[in-house]
This record gives structure tokens, C-alpha cells and sequence, in this order.
């Protein structure tokens, strides 16, 4: 059997406030096999997206380990870190975080152009065709409505074919009809390449559609309603 492609132990992280030091993840053990689909749900403040944000490396541990595909994000430096997120993971955010004075075709080109890619253009346009974006190319994300600029952030997310993609709550900032076709368009493209999905969400339904679900509370994991403790 293959080794998973997420493997955390004891994973601790505390953030400085004004008062100090705060916990935010106390103690989280996760493993996630390849393939899977994984939604974490759970109150606000309960270390939801701070774990994400140790899965993509942009937080690092006080203690324990985080590791994605064998890779340890723990004692990477900050240049390992940039390159391996470029080859192995895609973020998709609540608030698109496009960069305005860009096309969605240079938006989705970016991370590929940093990587070297020399066809970063026509594989930015072939992922836009793919999210149904094709006649929207060459505009900027000002002149694309709230569904067609995550549509681009998911294409930027999966053009690179990474291993993991990590999603927070993608569809927050949509109306329902909008939001449910912007995660069925996740979904296709998870199933098509076989991605490894985590996905942050405070929708029930949403959750219910992955093959696993998970409870943060108090900034540790426990089983869902449903799932096995």
C-alpha cells in the first residue's frame, strides 16, 4: 500500500497575538491517502483554515511534522517551500485572490511562468477552456462576475496537474446556484485528474459530497456525524 500523500503528527501551531501567545492547532494527527477527498468542517476560529495553511507550507509548525508526498514542510526553507507548492499544490480561496491588472489568462499562466514552463500561455488557456472559460481569456477579473473569477482560480489552482489541492471555502463568497456550479466544476476536475482534495466548508452538503469528513474543534480533528471514531 502507497504511503499517503498527507501525513501529520502531532502538529502544533501557535500564533502571537496581543496578549500573546495563542493555540490554534493542539495536537492534530491526519493522514489522507491518494485520490481522496477530504472536507473539514467546524465553527469559526476552530483552526480550519490555519491547518490549511500548514498543508501549504504558508504556516509553519511550533512542533510536529507536516508531511506531503514524503516531503517535509517543517524544515523546508522558504525556497524549497515556493518550489514545491509550485509543482505539488493548488489553493483555491474564498476571495479569488486574482491579481486585478491581469488577464484570467495571465492569472492562470503566473505560477507556471515562475516554474519555467515555456508553454505556460497555451496550458493557462487550455485550463480556461476546461472551466468553461474559453471567450473570457483575455479579461480582467473586474469584467468577470464572482463565479467566473473562482472559475479562474480553479483553473490557476489545477493547471499545474499538483498532487493536492486545498480548498477554502470556495464557494463562500457566491450565491448558491453560482457556488454549486463552482463546486461541481471542482469535483469534474478532481475525478479527472485524481487529485487529492481538502476542502474547508461550513456547508454540510458540500461536505457530504467528499469521501470523507472531519470535525475541528478547539483546534484538534475528531469524526463527523457519520464517520467512524
Amino acid at each position: 500500500m502507497s504511503e499517503p500523500i498527507i501525513k501529520i503528527e502531532k502538529l502544533h501551531l501557535s500564533l502571537v497575538g496581543g496578549g500573546g501567545p495563542v493555540n490554534i492547532l493542539c495536537g492534530v494527527d491526519l493522514e489522507v491517502e491518494r485520490g481522496e477527498t477530504l472536507s473539514i468542517i467546524g465553527p469559526s476560529g476552530a483552526g480550519k483554515t490555519t491547518l490549511l495553511m500548514a498543508l501549504s507550507g504558508l504556516e509553519r509548525p511550533t512542533s510536529g511534522s507536516v508531511l506531503i508526498n514524503g516531503f517535509d514542510l517543517g524544515v523546508a526553507s522558504e525556497d524549497q517551500l515556493a518550489r514545491f507548492r509550485r509543482r505539488q499544490i493548488g489553493i483555491v480561496f474564498q476571495s479569488f485572490h486574482l491579481i486585478s491588472t491581469m488577464t484570467a489568462l495571465e492569472n492562470v499562466a503566473l505560477p507556471l511562468e515562475f516554474a519555467g514552463e515555456k508553454n505556460a500561455l497555451s496550458l493557462a488557456a487550455a485550463a480556461l477552456d476546461a472551466t468553461g472559460l474559453a471567450a473570457r481569456v483575455h479579461h480582467l477579473p473586474g469584467q468577470l462576475s464572482g463565479g467566473e473569477q473562482q472559475r479562474v482560480a480553479l483553473a490557476r489552482a489545477f493547471v499545474a496537474r499538483p498532487a493536492l489541492i486545498l480548498a477554502d471555502e470556495p464557494t463562500g463568497n457566491l450565491d448558491q446556484d453560482t457556488g454549486r456550479n463552482v463546486m461541481k466544476l471542482l469535483f469534474d476536475l478532481q475525478q479527472q485528474f485524481n487529485t487529492t482534495l481538502v476542502l474547508v466548508t461550513h456547508d454540510s452538503l458540500l461536505a457530504g459530497r467528499c469521501s470523507r469528513s472531519l470535525l475541528m474543534a478547539k483546534g484538534t480533528l475528531h469524526a463527523s456525524a457519520g464517520e467512524p471514531s
